[in-house]
């Protein structure tokens, strides 16, 4: 490998020391002399402001590569930040638990329904020489699993219930949140997959829908903050606003291990390769033999579900929640998982790439608040480096320059041009993974 291909594939890791020196560089000096940015405080703050964007672009990732898109993370994580300050705050039977108990139990009761079918399915495929074609009867192909799905939503309910008229703990609240966004993930998912509609339109509409589901359950007006504070939320609670060891921020080891999880279920299992397929060539992947609408139910549900698990950090972080918690947040999401290199034409992304891209635009966001940058201007900078580096990684950048005559241009052209033609003519299932 020549040093041009290495520098190539490491563009990435070099944009983050890039940028993490521009920071350093060109950090405002405090009273004592100090360096801002490479204080202990400011970069306990970048860490913990990634979290929270960063748990959210690692579902968007799989979603993405899929070849969708999810705009509707940020109003799930708005419900779910809602459910999970209501129940912390207020005792008895609330919009909150009218909305958080059932999707609880319905999660539960799927889960132990699909865990066991797909347990007793493996143990017939080990048992049988070809590993496909493998039908089970319907006691363990059905009643069994029913009968577990239901014994779990038993043994959940069982414990969530008496917690109704009291305020739910961390354990309750963990449960509930996180099922909610799941649900509304996989309704997105289905509606996408059984409609034959174009993501952007049913996560759009989902984005509306569930924003105004979370103002109804809030109350008070469309405005109401269910704010908690230490008196009235419960104690426990508090322990997602500690450091791990003294020195991790409890949302950043959420967001690694969402990141390690999720990066070897796509690296290493055969429903990261199908994720790959589909994004490639969705139709070839159908044709072998995956079942790609289950597949992108689940990247979908599985987004829903990280968005929930953001909204219960983002209430531990800023003791409060409120139906415009997540504004905005998914475009922060894409943008960071699109300077990661993920491809917005699906086929092509990783997770470090998504981790790298979360710091790098958080390192942005930080360099250009110490900087006191007009919050609007803020917008407009991003907005420019979304565009640029997506013109990059589709290799259209050429074009751009060929289009406006500009020197350079025509060779640019070209070279992409013949970069281009051997994927458009052959197009075939990407079961390899990252294409980069």
């Amino acid at each position: 490998m020549n040093a041009l291909k290495l520098l190539s594939r490491t563009k990435l890791y070099w944009g983050l020391i890039a940028i993490f020196l521009i920071g350093v560089l060109g950090s405002p000096i405090s009273s004592k002399g100090n360096n801002i940015f490479l204080s202990y405080g400011n970069l306990l703050d970048v860490l913990r402001q990634v979290s929270t964007t960063g748990l959210i672009a690692t579902g968007m990732t799989a979603v993405i590569i899929t070849g969708g898109i999810d705009l509707s993370v940020g109003s799930l994580m708005a419900i779910c930040s809602v459910v999970c300050a209501m129940l912390l705050t207020v005792p008895g039977v609330t919009p909150a638990v009218v909305l958080g108990v059932p999707t609880v139990a319905v999660t539960a009761l799927c889960l132990g329904f699909v865990v066991t079918r797909f347990i007793f399915l493996n143990l017939a495929k080990s048992r049988a020489d070809a590993a496909r074609d493998v039908k089970l009867d319907g006691v363990r192909g059905l009643v069994t699993p029913a009968i577990a799905g239901v014994i779990l939503c038993c043994l959940v309910l069982w414990f969530l219930l008496p917690q109704i008229d009291t305020k739910f703990g961390v354990l309750g609240v963990l449960l509930v949140a996180p099922c909610v966004g799941l649900l509304f993930g996989a309704i997105n998912g289905f509606i996408i997959v059984a409609g034959r509609l174009q993501p952007f339109i049913v996560t759009l509409a989902m984005m509306v829908t569930a924003l105004g589901i979370a103002r109804l359950t809030a109350g008070q007006n469309n405005a109401v903050l269910p704010v908690y504070t230490g008196s009235n939320a419960t104690a426990d609670f508090e322990m997602l606003r500690s450091l791990v060891f003294g020195v991790i921020p409890m949302p950043g080891l959420f967001f690694l291990g969402a990141i390690l999880i999720y990066g070897a279920v796509l690296r290493f299992t055969p429903f990261g390769r199908y994720v790959y397929a589909i994004g490639g060539n969705e139709e070839a992947a159908r044709l072998s033999g995956i079942a790609a609408g289950r597949v992108k139910i689940v990247t979908y549900a599985v987004s829903g579900l990280l968005a929930g698990i953001a909204a219960v950090l983002y209430v531990a972080q800023y003791r409060q929640g409120k139906p415009d918690a997540g504004a905005g947040l998914e475009l922060d999401a894409i943008a960071a998982v699109v300077i990661g290199g993920t491809s917005l034409m699906g086929g092509r992304g990783s997770l470090t790439g998504t981790f790298c891209g979360v710091l790098i635009f958080g390192l942005l966001s930080n360099i250009l608040q110490l900087h006191n940058i007009n919050s609007n201007l803020q917008l407009v900078l991003k907005g420019m480096i979304i565009i640029g580096t997506v013109l990059v990684q589709e290799r259209n950048a050429g074009d751009l320059l060929a289009y406006l005559r500009l020197p350079g241009g025509q060779a640019a052209h070209k070279e992409t041009t013949a970069a281009k033609r051997p994927s458009q003519e052959t197009p075939s299932l990407n079961l390899g993974g990252n294409k980069k």
